[in-house]
C-alpha cells in the first residue's frame, strides 16, 4: 500500500481507517486495537528526512497485522503531522495520550520536537520511543531509543578522522539542544584523541546561507570538517562549499543518513562525506537482510525517494513493541516495562540489535560510510557491534533504578577535562 505526503498530512482517523482495513475483523480479539501514536513531520523543513520515517512503522504494522496482530489484536496506526513544528508536537502528543488513548508514542526528528512530546508522554507514563540519531544521555523510565548515540558515532567517527587526516577539526553545529550537547562530544572526543577543535560554530535553524562560515574554515584550513547540520535549509551547506572551492574531508552524524544529501545534490558535492551509520540504504550492496529491507519499503512505497536511517528505526521500534507486549502478555506499562527490561532482541535490515535495559538504548553494529566522487557510497570501516555504555558509566541503570534526567558530557569528569 502506498501512501503518498498528502495522506500522511491527513488526520489520525484518515490513517487509522486504512489500518484497520488491513485485515479482517474477525482476524483479531474483540478488546480492540492497539494504538500506535506517531508525530511525524509530513511537511515543513523536516518532511524529506522524516517521511521515510513514518514508512518504516508502516511497513512494521502491515508484517505484524498480516502475521495476526499482537495479542489477538491489530495495530492502529494514529499518524498526526508534527509540521516540523515544536509547538504541534505537544499539541499532538496531548491529544494522542489523552483522546486517541494510545499504548505507544513515537515522536521527535529534533531533540525539540522529542523533549515537547516526551514530557507529555512522561507526565502520563506513556511508553516512548525517539526513533532516529541523538545526542544521547536521557535516562528515563518510560524513554526508548532506537537511533545510534555519540559513543556509537561521534567518538569513533572522529578517531577515524583525526588518523587519517590529521588533528585540526572545524564544527559546524545546528544551533539547538541536539546540535549544541553533540558539539560538546566533538570537542571531548577531539581531546581524548589528541586532536584540536580550530573553530566552532552555531548555525541557527532554517538558515541556509554559509558565506562566512565558509570563509571561516578556508582562513583556518582544517583537517578536516565535523558537519552536524539538520534540515533541509541547513543542507544548502553543501553545494555552496563546493562552489566555493572547498575540498575539505568532513564527517556527519546527521547528514547522508537522513537527509540523504547525495541523492538530492549533483556529484560530487558531497565527495568525501564520512559518516558513521547502522544503516542506509546502501547497506544492501552488502548486506542481503538491509537488501531485503529496501526491496520491501520500495514495493510499499514505490515513490520514496531513499530508504534512510530513521525508516530502519521505526520498523525496529514497532517490531520490538510487538515483542513486549506478546512477552507481558498485556499492553498494561508496568507489565511491558520489564519485558523492555528482559534484554529484547531484533533481527534489524544491519543485522541482530540488542535493547539494552540499562540505557533503553540498542546495541547495534556501525559501519562508517564514504560518499565516492561520483556519490556512490562505499563502506571503509566496520566498527562492530558498538554497545551504549556511556550512561551505565554514569551509574545508570533504569532496569532496576528508574530515574528521569539526561546527562551532558560535562557531568563526566573524562569528558568535562576536554571541554572549555
Amino acid at each position: 500500500m502506498n501512501i503518498s505526503r498528502r495522506s500522511l498530512m491527513k488526520t489520525s482517523v484518515a490513517l487509522a481507517a486504512t489500518s484497520t482495513a488491513l485485515a479482517p475483523v474477525s482476524a483479531f480479539a474483540q478488546e480492540g486495537p492497539i494504538k500506535v501514536g506517531i508525530i511525524d513531520d509530513a511537511s515543513g523543513d523536516f518532511a524529506a528526512a522524516v517521511i521515510p520515517k513514518t514508512q518504516g512503522a508502516r511497513i512494521a504494522i502491515d508484517e505484524i497485522n498480516a502475521a495476526g496482530g499482537v495479542l489477538g489484536r491489530e495495530l492502529e496506526l494514529i499518524h498526526y503531522d508534527g509540521q516540523s513544528d515544536v509547538r504541534r508536537h505537544q499539541e499532538f502528543a496531548q491529544r494522542a495520550i489523552l483522546q486517541d488513548e494510545v499504548d505507544v508514542l513515537m515522536a521527535g526528528y529534533t531533540s525539540s520536537e522529542r523533549e515537547a512530546a516526551r514530557a507529555v508522554a512522561v507526565e502520563n507514563e506513556t511508553i516512548f520511543w525517539h526513533n532516529n540519531q541523538g545526542e544521547g544521555g536521557i535516562a528515563d523510565e518510560y524513554s526508548f531509543f532506537t537511533g545510534p548515540v555519540p559513543e556509537q558515532q561521534i567518538l569513533p567517527g572522529l578517531e577515524y578522522m583525526v588518523e587519517k587526516y590529521g588533528k585540526r577539526v572545524y564544527v559546524l553545529a545546528a544551533d539547538y539542544g541536539f546540535g549544541q550537547v553533540s558539539a560538546q562530544w566533538v570537542q571531548a572526543s577531539a581531546g581524548m584523541a589528541g586532536a584540536e577543535v580550530v573553530g566552532l560554530e552555531f548555525i541557527p535553524l532554517g538558515n541556509s546561507e554559509f558565506s562566512s562560515s565558509i570563509a571561516n574554515i578556508q582562513n583556518e584550513e582544517p583537517d578536516f570538517l565535523f558537519l552536524l547540520l539538520v534540515g533541509s535549509a541547513q543542507s544548502q551547506y553543501f553545494p555552496q562549499a563546493q562552489a566555493a572551492g572547498i575540498a575539505i574531508p568532513s564527517i556527519s552524524t546527521v547528514n547522508l543518513q537522513q537527509g540523504y544529501e547525495h541523492k538530492l545534490f549533483p556529484a560530487p558535492t558531497l565527495e568525501n562525506l564520512y559518516v558513521p551509520v547502522t544503516f542506509i540504504e546502501e547497506l544492501a550492496q552488502e548486506v542481503e537482510s538491509a537488501q531485503v529491507f529496501v526491496d520491501k519499503v520500495r514495493a510499499a512505497f514505490p515513490d520514496t525517494e531513499y530508504v534512510n536511517q530513521m525508516t530502519r528505526c521505526a520498523y525496529v521500534a514497532v517490531h520490538l513493541m510487538a515483542k513486549a507486549w506478546e512477552a507481558a502478555g498485556t499492553t498494561d506499562t508496568p507489565a511491558v516495562l520489564e519485558a523492555l527490561h528482559s534484554g529484547l532482541t531484533f533481527d534489524a535490515p544491519e543485522g541482530p540489535v540488542t535493547l539494552d535495559p540499562a540505557t533503553h538504548h540498542l546495541a547495534m553494529d556501525i559501519r562508517l560510510a564514504q560518499v565516492q566522487p561520483d556519490h556512490s557510497v562505499e563502506f571503509v570501516e566496520d566498527f562492530g557491534v558498538i554497545e551504549p555504555w556511556w550512561l551505565k558509566e554514569m551509574g545508570v541503570n533504569l532496569a532496576d533504578t528508574p530515574q528521569s534526567r539526561q546527562y551532558l558530557p560535562g557531568d563526566d569528569p573524562d569528558l568535562a577535562a576536554f571541554l572549555e
